[in-house]
């Protein structure tokens, strides 16, 4: 791999916000996983759990992906530092918001 490969995959696009059932969430909100039926084993590990969004990003093909960090992980700080093993990736549609009184 070359310098300028090295490049692009350090230039993921940061979002500001996803839409999620018509509200708008960003990095620090807090949503329930939902991941899609047929996933892996973290994927029944982790539906139903509270997350918080630690980044969005957009692939080169224009998929976000939204970061969370288990709320309840007492390795939540690792997640926060992208440390592999406390730091999960969902789409949007994997997610659902919570009610404000939740926040």
């Amino acid at each position: 791999m070359n310098e300028m490969d090295w490049h692009l995959l350090e230039d993921r696009t940061k979002l500001d916000f996803v839409e999620v059932e018509g509200v708008k969430v960003s990095t620090g909100s807090r949503v329930r996983l939902r991941p899609r039926k047929g996933g892996d084993i973290f994927d029944l590990a982790l539906a139903g759990q509270v997350a918080i969004i630690e980044s969005l990003e957009e692939d080169y093909e224009g998929r976000r992906h939204v970061a969370v960090v288990l709320e309840d992980d007492p390795g939540r700080d690792l997640g926060m530092l992208r440390q592999p093993g406390h730091r999960f990736f969902f789409s949007p549609d994997e997610i659902e918001t919570l009610p404000q009184e939740q926040q």
